[in-house]
This record gives C-alpha cells, sequence and structure tokens, in this order.
C-alpha cells in the first residue's frame, strides 16, 4: 500500500499522451505491490507494443483501470537504460528486435496467467488474481456469444418454418389440383344409339391398373343408307377406364343383353366373363376376349347366378332361367358347368301362377347354411338348391354344405309334396326383389365371390303394387314394415343415409311431369328426406356411393328443384305442345351431412340410359360412368355416347343449389358457401 501511495505522489497528474486525463485518486485500490507490478505489465485498450499501429507509437507498459505510466521525463530514463542493457547483452541485434521480443514475453506471459486460473481458479499466488480475471472475461465473452446464438436460432427457426410453409401453399396445393384435373375423364361415341333401352353394361379390371374397366354391348350399322336389321353389328366392347381405349371388341351374332364378369378359374388367374344373349351363354378371356366356350340355350331370360361349386373342380357353376314366349308359366333354371359350359343335367321346369315382371333368380344363404334360390313372376318363390340339383342330375349333391336344409325356410313350402316355398304371393304384383346391402347396384351382380358374400345373407327389400315397399325379414319372411307411396318407376338403391348401420333406401317416382325423390329410413321405414323435380322425361336409376366416413352419397338425374323454380312452373306450355328448347338435365350429388343442399355435377341434353360406378382404390376416388343417347339430325341415327366423369374432380367445379331454408326465427344456420365447398372437397370414396 506504502509503494502503491509512493509511486501516486511521483506522478505530477499531466495528461499522458493519447490517454486523457489522470486521477491519483484511482491507485489506492491496490494492497499488494507485487500484484501492482504484475498488473502494470498488461496494455491498456489492448494498445500494447508491437500492434497494428505500429513498434513504439502509443506503447504503455500496462496498468489496472485507472493508472497511467508515469512522467515523461521517468519514462524517456528507463527507456534509455533499457536500451544500453539490450545493447550490452545483444550487441548484433537492433532496437526492433527488442521491441518484437518484448512483445513476444507479454503475450506468452499472458497465456501462461490464462492457463494456470484455469487450474486453480481463485487460488492464492501472485497471478491468482490476474488469471481470474481473464477467465472471467472469456467466460462472459462465451456467454455472450451463446446467447447471441440462441437468439439467432429463435429468429431463423420461425422464419424457416414460415418459408416451408408458403411454398407448401405455392406448390403442393397447386399440384394437387392438377392431379384432380389428371384423374380418368374421357368421352367416347360407339355406334348407335338405340333409343332408350339400356345397353348391357359392367365393370371389371381386364388390363391389370387396379381400375375397374368398362365393358358395354353395342350395336353399330355397317350401311347408313340401308338401315335393315341385316346390316346391324352386335359386339361386347372392353373400354380401358383410364384412356377410354378400346382394350377388345368381341362379335357376337345377337345382341348382348348382358355382361358378368369376376369368374374365377384357379387354372387360370386371369378374369372371366360372360357374354349373355337370347340364344346363347358364351365366357371370354377378360383380358383379350378370347372364346374359351359357349353354350347354345333358347329364351334366355335372366343374368346367370354364381353358384357354390357343385363337380368339386374348384370353379364356382352357373345358373340361368330361360322363359318360353309360348309358355309364359313354364319357367325352367338350367344348371352350367362354370369351367366347361356343359349343362348339369336337364332343364329343372317350374309352372308359375303368377304374372308379371320375371324376379330373379337370386341366391340366398340362410343363417343355418342352406343355400337356396329365389324367383319368380309377379310374385316370389324360393327352391332348396339341393333339390334342384337333384332334379337336373338325378344325384345327391357332393359336398355336404349343399346338401344341408333350413327347418325354418322347409316349413315354409306350400304343400309336402311340393318343393316350392312361398315367399311371398298377393294380388299386387311384386315389381322389385333385392337384397338390402349398400352398393349391391353398383356392382351390377358381379361373379365374384367378394360381391355376393353379403348380398346372398341379407333381409330382401320388397316393391309390389307398384307405390308399397316393404323389408322382409331372413329368418322368417315375415315384413319388417312397409312404406306406402306414389308409383315407384325404378329400382330402389340402398345406402347409408344415417348411422344406424343398417342401409337406408334411395327411391323415385315420377308423375304429372314431377319426379319425387325420396330416403326412406331402412330400420323402421320412417321418411328421412323428400324433394321435387321437374321431371327429365325418362326415369334412370340412382347410384349410391360408399365414402370413408361410412355415409354414402347418392347421385341422380333430374331437371331443376321445384322450389327453385315456383314461378316458372305456374307459366307451363300447355299439352302437347313441344318446348322450344332442348331438355337440360342435371347430375345431382346428395349428402346426408347437407340435406337441404345439393351438388350440381354436370348438365346435358343428352338423354342417360344407364350408369355404374367404378372405384379407385389408390386415389380414394369413383368415376360415374354414363351411358347416353346423343340427339342428332333426323336424317342421321343418334349417337350411343359413353362418359367417364371423376367425382372428385367434378366436386371440385361443381354448383351449390340449395333446396330451401328454415325462415322461422331460432332455425338451423345457413351453411355458407365456403364451409360447403370444404365439405365437399374433403370427400373420399371407397368400396363398400
Amino acid at each position: 500500500m506504502a509503494a502503491a501511495l509512493s509511486r501516486a505522489l511521483k506522478l505530477p497528474g499531466k495528461k499522458g499522451s493519447e490517454l486523457g486525463e489522470y486521477d491519483p485518486l484511482t491507485q489506492a485500490d491496490s494492497d499488494e505491490s507485487e500484484e501492482d507490478d504484475l498488473v502494470l505489465n498488461y496494455p491498456r485498450n489492448g494498445l500494447g507494443r508491437g500492434n497494428c499501429l505500429g513498434t513504439g507509437s502509443s506503447d504503455l507498459r500496462g496498468s489496472r483501470s485507472g493508472r497511467l505510466v508515469g512522467g515523461k521525463d521517468e519514462a524517456d530514463e528507463d527507456e534509455e537504460e533499457e536500451e544500453d542493457e539490450w545493447r550490452e547483452r545483444h550487441p548484433s541485434k537492433s532496437k526492433q528486435d527488442r521491441d518484437d521480443m518484448r512483445s513476444m514475453q507479454y503475450w506468452s506471459q499472458r497465456d501462461s496467467g490464462r492457463d494456470r486460473a484455469g487450474e486453480d481458479r481463485g487460488g492464492a499466488g501472485v497471478s491468482g488474481s490476474a488469471g481470474l480475471g481473464v477467465s472471467s472475461t472469456d467466460a462472459d465473452a462465451k456467454r455472450i456469444r451463446m446467447r447471441s446464438a440462441i437468439r439467432t436460432a429463435f429468429f431463423l427457426v420461425p422464419l424457416v418454418c414460415a418459408t416451408v410453409l408458403v411454398l407448401l401453399c405455392a406448390f403442393l396445393i397447386p399440384c394437387q389440383k392438377g392431379e384432380l384435373d389428371k384423374r380418368p375423364q374421357w368421352e367416347r361415341a360407339l355406334g348407335d344409339a338405340g333409343g332408350v333401352t339400356p345397353p348391357a353394361l359392367a365393370l371389371w379390371d381386364v388390363d391389370g391398373d387396379s381400375v375397374e374397366d368398362v365393358l358395354l354391348g353395342v350395336t353399330e350399322w355397317t350401311n347408313d343408307t340401308h338401315l335393315t336389321q341385316g346390316n346391324k353389328i352386335y359386339s361386347a366392347v372392353a373400354l380401358s377406364a383410364v384412356s377410354g381405349q378400346v382394350l377388345w371388341r368381341r362379335v357376337m351374332r345377337e345382341s348382348v343383353m348382358c355382361i358378368q364378369c369376376g369368374l374365377q378359374y384357379n387354372t387360370n388367374p386371369l378374369p372371366v366373363c360372360l357374354l349373355i344373349g337370347k340364344s346363347v351363354l358364351m365366357a371370354v378371356n377378360g383380358t383379350t376376349g378370347k372364346k374359351l366356350w359357349s353354350v347354345l340355350l333358347k329364351n334366355i331370360e335372366s343374368q346367370a347366378v354364381s353358384l357354390p361349386d357343385l363337380q368339386g373342380d374348384a370353379v364356382p357353376d352357373l345358373l340361368i332361367a330361360t322363359l318360353p314366349a309360348d309358355e309364359a308359366m313354364d319357367l325352367s333354371l338350367i344348371l352350367i358347368s362354370g369351367l366347361t359350359g356343359a349343362k348339369l343335367g336337364h332343364p329343372v321346369p317350374f309352372n308359375l301362377t303368377g304374372q308379371g315382371r320375371l324376379i330373379g333368380p337370386l341366391l340366398h344363404e340362410t343363417q343355418q347354411g342352406a343355400y337356396y334360390i329365389l324367383f319368380g313372376l309377379g310374385n316370389v318363390e324360393a327352391v332348396a338348391l339341393r333339390d334342384i340339383y337333384i332334379r337336373a342330375t338325378g344325384k345327391m349333391p357332393l359336398t355336404q354344405a349343399l346338401r344341408r336344409k333350413d327347418l325354418g325356410w322347409e316349413g315354409l313350402k306350400k304343400t309336402n309334396f311340393s318343393s316350392l316355398i312361398h315367399i311371398y304371393s298377393g294380388t299386387e304384383r311384386v315389381e322389385y326383389l333385392l337384397p338390402l346391402v349398400a352398393g349391391f347396384d353398383s356392382n351390377h351382380n358381379n361373379l365374384d365371390t367378394v360381391s355376393n358374400l353379403n348380398s346372398t345373407k341379407s333381409d330382401w327389400v320388397l316393391v309390389y303394387g307398384s307405390s308399397k315397399l316393404s323389408v322382409l325379414r331372413e329368418r322368417d319372411m315375415h315384413k319388417d314394415w312397409t312404406f306406402n307411396s306414389a308409383p315407384i318407376h325404378s329400382q330402389p338403391v340402398p345406402g347409408h343415409f344415417n348411422d344406424d348401420g343398417i342401409p337406408d333406401l334411395f327411391v323415385q317416382h315420377s308423375a304429372n311431369g314431377i319426379t319425387k325423390v325420396q330416403v326412406v329410413d331402412g330400420a323402421n321405414g320412417q321418411l328421412l328426406w323428400t324433394a321435387e323435380f321437374l321431371c327429365p322425361r325418362l326415369v334412370l336409376d340412382a347410384s349410391s356411393i360408399s365414402t370413408t366416413t361410412g355415409l354414402s352419397t347418392f347421385l341422380f338425374w333430374a331437371s331443376e328443384p321445384i322450389r327453385a323454380q315456383k314461378n316458372v312452373t305456374k307459366t307451363t306450355v300447355a299439352p302437347g305442345v313441344a318446348a322450344a328448347e332442348p331438355l337440360i338435365r342435371n347430375l345431382f350429388l346428395l349428402h346426408p351431412a347437407y340435406p337441404t343442399i345439393l351438388l350440381q355435377l354436370t348438365s346435358t341434353t343428352d338423354t342417360a340410359v344407364t350408369s355404374a360406378v367404378s372405384y379407385q382404390e389408390h386415389q380414394k376416388d369413383a368415376s360415374y360412368i354414363t351411358v347416353s343417347s346423343r340427339p342428332t339430325p333426323e336424317s342421321e341415327p343418334g349417337a350411343r355416347i359413353v362418359k367417364s366423369l371423376s367425382l372428385r374432380a367434378a366436386i371440385t367445379k361443381g354448383q351449390i343449389v340449395r333446396l330451401g331454408e328454415s325462415s322461422k326465427s331460432g332455425g338451423p344456420v345457413k351453411p355458407g358457401v365456403f364451409e360447403v365447398n370444404k365439405f365437399f372437397r374433403r370427400l373420399s370414396f371407397k368400396h363398400q
């Protein structure tokens, strides 16, 4: 302390060169002269000897905070003494060498002090205090750098996330829309329009691209100037579902009434399709159209029914119904080998007493595992498959499953000597009978086991008297409920309108220029939804499409809704006066989530005569296939147009049609356009 005070008194308080004012009171903060002497070796503000400013320009001998070198005279004397001593020890070296050597000693001493401070922070020793100061400075610098890095990270991470989000919105969303535009959508003209008679139509993947292709019965004219029966060419054509290109064409000697696919051979993994005419049943390779076998019959009146294997050759066999024109009551059931096309025994005739539309034949498997065939004319009868096989071949079935009987069903026989089981008969004729299975109409009675698995075990939808709708219980064939409506002119379509797990029924009926559309609860027969439309002059069966949410969407053709056209319907044209403008038909989509809203997918002046739904599992999309008659000049026959429409792509361009909103206070809030569009664009479809 005394030494420090002594040195402070020697300093006159003059202003040091380039260092500002000097305050002697700042020198009183040190108690140990040794520490003060050591501190004098540190440069102030980093201005040591030999730095970038030049040697000796502003070198200081070091100081703690507030300590300066003494007076100029004393500094000069010390400098001269040091130079003399250096010359005596190193006569061959210059002053510049001496300055460089001193600078090296300084930095070496500083690094040594740092090392000792790291080994023993705060320990005793000559350099303890100085080393601690240096180490503390480095730690503060590291903390500052760390905080700076953290701040930079907190700034850059949100910036990068925002950039990625912008790129996703800018590029990926347009790409997704582009993919929707690339979905299978095409249109192709094939042959003569053929009036409003629905042509044979089937869906099956025949080219192995995992998309169901289109198989269609086509009639063409060889010469437009001679429209005679002999100039017609009948064929079955397979079209690619992706592009609409013809995959193969099979010329037939008569019109194709029905096409069915899905018959599987164990020895041949390729699909087999059946082409059914009025007098021929032909099996072809679904990939190439090459004939595998054919069988000649007379007066074929039904589709083929896929049966369990009757012969033990591991190939499903077939059953078909014939109905001679001159013997209206004599319907025959014929068994056919699915492997070779040979008849199994002889036809089994049934003398039916009813009249009207042919029902079936349809295969049904009871809860006891017994197989029955349902069929009829204006009524519904059933007969055990076991009995049909015995009567046709005179032999017992080979498998135990075919020998089985259901005692509950057997108790419904008319007499003990009759093989017919009474299902329904009455004064009102039966119009339709179909399984209560969602999506049944979409598969067009394909022959594969998966399509028929649920439909052969379900309850049945019965339409009779043209205006009565009932559900028959499978276990006892009693009516579960009955719904009365106006005359039903098309087959009901099962689908899930609510989430009770039981398919509901979509029905249409037309009268006096008005089409009424209704959805009936499949569980209790209650009305769930109804709407009225201007009649499109032709009733086309609707379609139900399963979605990934478990509910179904319904597609149907109609003109404008009545509620949206109240003022127009008051000024209709007089009867017998043809309208000058062509009738526009709209394809509407109904989803139970928005019962007061329809989505109009497309409009056309063509007359659609049949339709089907094809699924794409990978894209979770569905294509709506329509076959239409396009009007042409009177001098030329109309054209038949086959069109494929991607539903998800059509939904993005669809127009919202509101059926009406409640005007009462406290009623449901009208859904906005953005909300509705967002919901429909998120729809995805699947197989039932």
